[in-house]
């Protein structure tokens, strides 16, 4: 195992030392580095488990050598590279239903415990007492109690997701999710969720096939939920009180968001999976509030026709933009996604990059929309950096969170009324989204919510209030 520590001599007054273990996605590694950071300025010492083949993917993301130890920090965070148990140049994703299989039947579990968990536990110096680790891992309290840790379960999608897995048996029940015949009328019977239509249900739970590997990697990461000490949320009180409380009766339910990634996170562990292009330069002469950002996230695969559709609504609308459009947006290999003749089209007043640094663009006051797949991280910033939303849900948890932008917090707009999206249709949305009498009141709403997320995680609020007491929680134990 390769190690890099941000700090040789921390003094560590809690003796608290947890591994953090987050699941290897984009969206689940920025939070994972964040809440490290977090826990780490708190007194702990952070052990952060990356897998070979992903940290090669960051390296060169990053233009530095796999070797290259992170920068130096105050704090005690110690960057570990360690196999999954499978060769660095397997074809993971292309070969994902095979990859899964493994992973379901306790590949990957028993080459962490064997390899990987014993030694750092055997090993480390202060004592490793915690483990942190992504919901989405199936076996999280079996590793942990096979140690002697405690186990805390890292959700990072909003509450009321986890709400509804949990409560998957009900859905099942009363014929929303795994039935001949499912039931499409509103669901008004999940407790600490007032009524949701099953169109805004996670796109698992809207599958007609719930036999897949991935929906039984769901539903074994859920039975284990129930078995861990806490589990730590990337969402707020305040946001989010009926699903909340309604979990905390069922389980020690922290909600301690929003958890952005800080560029000193950033520099303690490396963490983007392609080469971020700098567009500062670009914005610097745009007018506040005049630029649309655009971007699926780092996991959602669009259709051709679907790029195709939005590339010319977006050139018809006459708007800036910034669009991110990532390598493998489309999953058939295309490489000619955007129509001819586009980039001279929007020369001047667009550009498409393949990544960039998400939290850079969002904060800069000419950015005035944002384009989005609502992923969770995604809803979160453009809350933080209050850049209301055109929603553009693909799959997962996007849905639903659509749901709580839209519908519920309304601070955001739908794309289409449909999911098959034409291009004229997505020009008048953009064109409108981007008038400032349209986002006056999407402003005033999100401005809202931001102060909510402000004095959440001020000194006092109650994110960190819930920090304070997992903290004092785990030194105790």
């Amino acid at each position: 195992m390769e190690e890099n520590s941000t700090q040789k001599h921390y003094n560590n007054h809690n003796n608290n030392h947890a591994i953090m273990f987050p699941l290897h996605l984009q969206g689940h590694i920025n939070p994972f580095t964040q809440l490290s950071h977090n826990l780490a300025s708190k007194g702990f010492t952070i052990t952060f488990l990356t897998f070979e083949h992903i940290h090669q993917v960051i390296s060169q993301a990053s233009k530095c050598p796999s070797n290259t130890p992170t920068l130096n920090s105050e704090l005690d965070i110690r960057y570990r590279v360690v196999s999954d148990g499978l060769p660095i140049n397997y074809d993971r994703k292309g070969n994902l239903m095979e990859y899964l299989e493994w992973y379901l039947n306790g590949g990957l579990y028993d080459h962490l415990e064997k390899n990987v968990i014993s030694e750092i536990v055997l090993k480390s110096n202060p004592k490793v007492n915690v483990l942190i680790i992504d919901t989405f891992y199936p076996w999280a309290s079996k590793i942990a109690k096979k140690f002697g840790l405690k186990c805390a379960s890292f959700w990072t999608e909003p509450a009321i997701v986890f709400n509804l897995y949990y409560h998957v048996h009900l859905l099942r029940r009363f014929g929303h999710f795994d039935c001949p015949d499912t039931r499409t009328d509103p669901i008004d019977y999940i407790p600490g969720v007032d009524s949701i239509d099953p169109k805004d249900l996670m796109s698992y739970l809207q599958d007609k096939d719930p036999s897949t590997n991935m929906h039984n990697l769901i539903f074994q990461a859920y039975n284990d939920v129930r078995c861990v000490d806490y589990v730590l949320c990337n969402t707020v009180l305040e946001l989010e009180p009926n699903s909340i409380s309604t979990l905390q009766k069922l389980a020690p339910f922290f909600p301690i968001g929003p958890i952005l990634l800080s560029e000193p996170a950033k520099r303690a562990i490396p963490t983007s999976f392609w080469v971020e292009s700098d567009c500062s330069e670009w914005l610097k002469p745009k007018s506040h509030g005049s630029v649309l950002y655009v971007s699926f996230g780092s996991l959602a695969n669009l259709t051709k026709n679907d790029v195709m559709e939005i590339a010319y609504g977006i050139m018809d609308s006459h708007v800036d933009f910034i669009w991110v459009l990532r390598p493998r947006t489309v999953l058939d290999g295309s490489n000619d996604l955007l129509p001819i003749g586009f980039e001279d089209e929007v020369r001047g007043r667009g550009i498409v990059v393949p990544w960039t640094d998400q939290i850079m663009v969002l904060s800069d006051r000419v950015v005035g929309g944002f384009l989005t797949h609502c992923g969770w991280n995604s809803v979160l910033e453009s809350i933080w950096y209050e850049v209301p939303m055109l929603c553009f849900p693909v799959f997962t948890d996007q849905f639903t969170n659509r749901k709580l932008v839209v519908d519920d917090w309304k601070i955001g707009v739908n794309l289409c009324n449909g999911r098959i999206i034409q291009r004229g249709e997505i020009t008048e949305q953009i064109k409108s989204f981007m008038s400032q009498k349209h986002r006056k009141d999407l402003k005033e709403n999100i401005s809202d919510k931001k102060n909510i997320l402000q004095r959440a995680v001020d000194i006092g609020g109650s994110s960190e209030k819930y920090l304070d007491r997992f903290v004092k929680e785990v030194s105790d134990k």
